[in-house]
């Protein structure tokens, strides 16, 4: 995406004012090899962390590897590959890799901004209609494809005009850009209509549904006080919501700079030979690109789980020490808590269990067949009961288990 326009600018803009000296060009050389470095291993990192643990594969999750293999998809094919052709106005890399070095970027910003859309939505699903069924694996697996499919429906237009072309002159170069039908108008349009679809409209929604969020787990009297169960899953749902308010408002503030850049230019394509802009285009641009090594940072310094899979993945290192803590948050819970998200969820799941099986049927009945089904029946009324008790255990004040002890689980972070 950041070379879909700028090649078209330097076709005709292009002078011996934007040659860089060698210092500079080593400065961002090194600004943008930290970002390809940290980017790539910190989301190959969070990529490892969610499927090798099973305790990670949740529907969050999976739109979180979606999130990390664009990321990391992104940094690793377009970000150096970006900075030589800025820096240098010259593309060695042939035709192919043009057209594909112009689709992928939108491609993948699309990927990435609509994983974290999904997941706002989940978030609404789970926390406002705590009632209503979530995702399977099956059908998030559909979401990540569609949204998959989208991305190159829109980005087809940029793989398909793209071009290189040989100037001929003192200097003779080679460029990689869009050869718009009509390339006064066409590029500025299209960038709208990415502009839109991949960072204002998922902005909105995300702002809509996180602000309905907020409301609900910040604002108002939580019902079920004596609930410590009820208020853990509580606190677990506030810190995976303020979470994702940061990965989105990150991505959003690095972004914003890139597509003001490319309306302002548009608009106004004197500013294309100003003395400075190539300078200005390489900070936009390294923002943009920076974007993708943000949120594994964000990940470990916010979540216990993927902090631990940190932990794990550089215990290698002389200063950093794995605790018997660290490891008991990756592996599967034996007792895994209740997916009610309200109150008002263990009152429904209390009106249905009713009493199913008399007591006075332990009395009656022949030997033989019926006491079979006798035995049966009273293995479900105990758990039915053992379950319903529970339940009701946590208006009382502590939950208990089957077994009448406490259950031995903490509230998912991620469910």
């Amino acid at each position: 995406m950041a070379t879909a326009h700028n090649g078209s600018n330097l076709t005709s803009n292009y002078t011996s004012k934007f040659v860089q000296p060698p210092w500079r060009v080593a400065l961002w050389s090194i600004a943008y090899s930290s970002v390809l470095a940290v980017a790539v291993f910190g989301n190959l990192i969070v990529m490892w962390i969610i499927l090798a643990h099973k305790r990670m594969r949740t529907v969050t999750n999976y739109f979180l590897l979606n999130l990390a293999f664009s990321d990391a998809s992104m940094a690793a094919f377009n970000t150096l590959i970006n900075f030589i052709y800025a820096a240098h106005g010259e593309w060695y890399f042939g035709e192919a890799y043009c057209k594909f070095h112009n689709f992928f970027p939108v491609t993948s910003v699309f990927a990435s901004i609509y994983s974290m859309s999904a997941i706002a939505v989940d978030r609404y699903m789970a926390i406002i209609h705590p009632l209503k069924p979530r995702l399977s694996a099956k059908a998030t697996t559909g979401v990540i494809v569609c949204i998959w499919s989208l991305a190159v429906v829109l980005a087809f237009p940029l793989c398909y005009f793209s071009t290189v072309r040989t100037l001929s002159g003192p200097r003779s170069r080679t460029l990689c850009y869009v050869a718009w039908p009509n390339m006064a108008d066409d590029p500025f349009m299209y960038h709208i209509i990415v502009t839109v679809l991949i960072y204002v409209l998922p902005l909105v929604v995300m702002g809509i549904t996180y602000t309905i969020v907020g409301v609900t787990l910040w604002g108002g009297e939580i019902p079920g006080d004596s609930c410590d169960n009820y208020h853990g899953q509580l606190q677990a749902k506030r810190k995976v919501v303020k979470m994702m308010i940061i990965v989105v408002v990150t991505f959003a503030l690095c972004w914003l700079p890139y597509h003001v850049y490319f309306i302002v230019t548009g608009l106004n394509k004197h500013l294309n030979k100003w003395k400075y802009i190539q300078q200005v285009y390489l900070s936009v641009l390294w923002l943009a690109m920076s974007s993708t090594m943000y949120n594994p940072i964000i990940y470990c310094c916010l979540n216990s789980r993927f902090r631990a899979g940190f932990k794990r993945a550089f215990r290698w290192c002389p200063f950093i020490k794995v605790s018997s803590y660290d490891e008991l948050e990756l592996r599967s819970a034996r007792f895994h808590p209740t997916r009610q998200s309200s109150m008002y969820t263990l009152s429904r799941m209390d009106t249905t269990m009713v009493v199913v099986y008399d007591p006075s049927e332990s009395d009656s009945g022949p030997s033989g067949g019926s006491g079979r089904k006798h035995s049966l029946s009273s293995r479900k009324r105990s758990y039915i009961t053992s379950r319903h008790s529970e339940i009701t255990g946590c208006n009382g004040g502590a939950a208990k288990s089957q077994n009448g002890g406490a259950p031995n689980a903490q509230p998912e972070e991620f469910s």
